[in-house]
């Protein structure tokens, strides 16, 4: 069928001015907002947005431009990472004591201002004290080179990190003796480059941002983009001008995805744009189950691409069977959804002449996230919705670093390019880069920290992130923290898992940001384009250095006997051997300025349905819906996100849903059921911990309950993950009216 454009009145979303009196974001008071916040830096403020490429989602802006339409293009979640990056420096006499730090929120440390000096605390201080450079990389080299490379850990997060220096992480780790490197993309998307690698032979996005403006219908699994990814919001708003329609699978309705106004055209700010035609209610972790309901509507009307599947792909046959052991009442009990409502997706799936299906960390932050995305996958190749225009495969990216985090060989299980690590591999990379690198593979984030609390590392450093917020049960992992000899933490601002008390001892090195960073650098955005981000003139904080010269210098003081193997004279020279190293990346080094760009693999992957796997065909898999049963009485929580960037929290109240950071989201039938209603306090309790919330009566599948991250993170169990790495991020709780 295809695309009908609608009226212009029939998107309207409300007839009242810029949506006034309703909840939603107020755009225009958040731009004043940041404004006030930049007062002291305005210039600067403004040659970053002008000329740095963006460091919040990985939808990838250059300035104030992307590649896929025309005009300015500008969220509020880069506006609000702005001031990170302009603000002076910190008063370091405050962490001469740590304990008052410790009664500080991650907000308010954040606004203590920049780190700018070397930092050391040993077990027994009350605080840090300032060090110089040489005293504080010297102090970590003695210990990694005493302990050895294996038990030397490096974390690397996605805050605007850029290729250059995942690619040097990557190298020096390998150069130190040792696999164990991890990014942020392994809490996130490893089951997604997974899945995505076995089944289709690419391990990324396999479309264009314009695919979607020219798809029939888009889907979306687990994923809130008005709140995640807002710049997509503007790319749906003129798909959905187009005619494209919009359907999305979720235990929560959405309120950002049912309805949004979009801040940069004037119609959409004025009445806002329903963004959704169908929405699929489905219990936490049901996907697997509804999607197989669907394939098995599908072939009932002779939806399936019969063709396609013969000429393209291989193991329909094993699905099918599998499908025809599955009966509609166990399908309707595994998904919480209706065998009516996936017989609709499926007609509404079969009459769509291309699809594009987006998924994010409602599908893959599961014990079977894998087997999520595979379900997907099988999903689009039964109507070879993949490798053609207005058709793919999409799994949408929240930072701006983890896409070429992976990519670049910052990855546990990965070397440059994506590569398994094997003996055959590691021999090939030892060629290239001149010195032995370890044959089998490292540890990932979350088993990192288990072995440094287990005595298994003797050095954990991390390049960011925060431990305590983004891993399950912070309790334990503040345990485990401090049980590590040595910590290193480099970073722009102080965090609450530098103030873990030392095993030994902690030192803090100051980072310079994305746009400081000598020689600019690069991010590989969602649609696999490595877009160039120059050095932006302005302040300095103190003595931040750029990350990939830190790595080095830390290297060459472990070895220095054979220091000339991994240093860099500059970022261009990092460029041009990553052109060498990882063939897909060729281009990098010609890129100099703003909007510079090479995207890989080109416009689309699996074009023309060619399938780089090893018989060139695009693989079903047969995956099985998880058996869980919740005890009566019980809840299914999953985490979900408000006004933050991952674990950076902005404001209490979240703008899109009226929440407040200690809400529960609850089904009206379900806070009946317990006997609360709107605004009431609560007990919820897992097996592993209990948090105080308050209730929010919300249009939620009943039986299934959120709370936004990281605040919920004591009610998840740490161990649980899925093959791929990646936590369980849901929990079974029980829910209690609490005085």
């Amino acid at each position: 069928m295809a695309r009908t454009k609608p009226r212009r009145r029939d998107l309207w979303a409300s007839l009242r001015p810029n949506g006034i009196g309703l909840t939603k974001p107020n755009h225009y008071l958040d731009m004043l907002r940041v404004a006030w916040e930049n007062r002291r830096a305005l210039p600067y403020a403004s040659r970053i947005l002008r000329k740095g490429v963006c460091d919040g989602c990985a939808l990838g802006v250059a300035g104030l431009h992307d590649w896929t339409i025309d005009g300015v293009h500008l969220c509020t979640t880069r506006l609000s990472l702005l001031r990170v990056n302009t603000m002076g420096e910190m008063d370091h006499a405050r962490l001469a004591d740590v304990d008052a730090l410790k009664r500080l929120s991650g907000a308010e440390l954040r606004d203590l201002g920049r780190l700018a000096y070397p930092m050391v605390r040993r077990a027994g201080d009350p605080g840090f004290a300032r060090v110089s450079w040489d005293d504080a990389l010297d102090l970590v080299a003695d210990r990694i080179r005493r302990a050895g490379g294996d038990r030397f850990g490096l974390y690397m997060t996605a805050r605007g990190i850029t290729n250059e220096v995942y690619y040097a992480a990557g190298k020096v780790t390998r150069f130190l003796g040792s696999n164990n490197v991890d990014n942020a993309a392994r809490v996130c998307h490893a089951p997604s480059t997974a899945a995505l690698t076995s089944m289709v032979g690419a391990g990324a996005t396999t479309i264009s941002y314009t695919d979607l403006m020219a798809s029939d219908l888009i889907v979306l699994f687990g994923s809130d983009v008005a709140n995640a990814q807002p710049v997509v919001m503007k790319y749906l708003y003129l798909a959905r001008k187009e005619g494209t329609r919009v359907a999305v699978v979720n235990p929560f309705r959405e309120p950002g995805l049912e309805r949004y106004w979009v801040p940069s055209n004037a119609e959409s700010a004025m009445f806002g744009t329903r963004m959704t035609d169908e929405f699929f209610p489905i219990s936490t972790g049901g996907d697997i189950a509804f999607i197989a309901g669907v394939l098995k509507s599908l072939r009932a009307i002779g939806g399936v691409d019969e063709a396609f599947v013969a000429e393209h792909t291989t193991g329909w046959d094993a699905l099918e069977r599998a499908l025809d052991s599955l009966g509609w009442d166990e399908l309707e009990r595994l998904s919480g959804a209706s065998r009516a409502d996936m017989e609709r997706f499926a007609a509404m799936y079969a009459a769509a002449e291309s699809a594009v299906l987006v998924w994010s960390m409602g599908l893959t932050q599961h014990a079977f996230g894998s087997e999520n995305v595979r379900a997907v996958i099988n999903l689009a190749l039964a109507r070879g919705n993949v490798g053609r225009p207005g058709a793919g495969l999409m799994p949408i990216r929240g930072h701006s670093g983890v896409q070429g985090g992976a990519e670049m060989g910052a990855y546990a299980t990965a070397f440059p390019g994506g590569v398994p690590v094997t003996a055959e591999s590691a021999a090939t990379l030892s060629e290239q880069w001149g010195f032995p690198v370890p044959a089998e593979p490292g540890l990932d984030a979350e088993r990192m920290v288990e072995a440094a609390g287990a005595g298994g590392l003797e050095v954990l450093y991390s390049s960011g992130g925060n431990f305590l917020d983004t891993l399950p049960d912070p309790g334990l992992v503040a345990d485990r923290l401090a049980a590590t000899p040595v910590r290193v933490h480099q970073d722009i601002v102080v965090t609450s898992q530098m103030l873990v008390d030392p095993g030994e001892v902690v030192v803090l090195l100051p980072a310079a940001t994305r746009y400081e960073q000598r020689d600019g650098g690069t991010e590989t955005t969602t649609e696999r384009r490595v877009a160039f981000s120059p050095q932006i003139r302005g302040p300095r904080r103190g003595e931040a250095r750029t990350e990939w010269e830190i790595f080095t210098d830390l290297a060459a003081r472990v070895h220095p006997e054979r220091a000339h193997l991994i240093t860099w004279a500059s970022g261009q020279e990092i460029r041009v051997e990553i052109a060498d190293v990882v063939p897909m990346y060729q281009g990098i080094e010609s890129l100099r300025d703003t909007g510079d760009q090479v995207q890989w693999g080109g416009e689309r992957l699996c074009d023309g349905w060619r399938f780089p796997t090893p018989d060139g065909r695009a693989h079903f898999a047969v995956v099985e819906p998880p058996q869980r049963r919740i005890p009566e009485g019980h809840l299914l929580l999953s985490t979900r996100r408000g006004k933050q960037f991952n674990s950076m929290v902005f404001r209490d109240r979240d703008p899109l849903t009226g929440a407040h950071r200690d809400a529960l989201f609850i089904s009206a039938a379900d806070a009946a059921r317990i006997g609360v209603a709107e605004g009431d306090p609560l007990l919820v309790r897992s097996g592993c911990g209990e948090v105080r919330a308050r209730a929010h009566v919300a249009r939620i599948r009943p039986g299934n309950v959120q709370m936004f991250f990281p605040e919920c993170n004591p009610l998840i169990r740490s161990g649980e993950r899925d093959a791929s790495g990646v936590p369980d991020y849901n929990a079974v709780v029980e829910v209690l009216p609490a005085s």
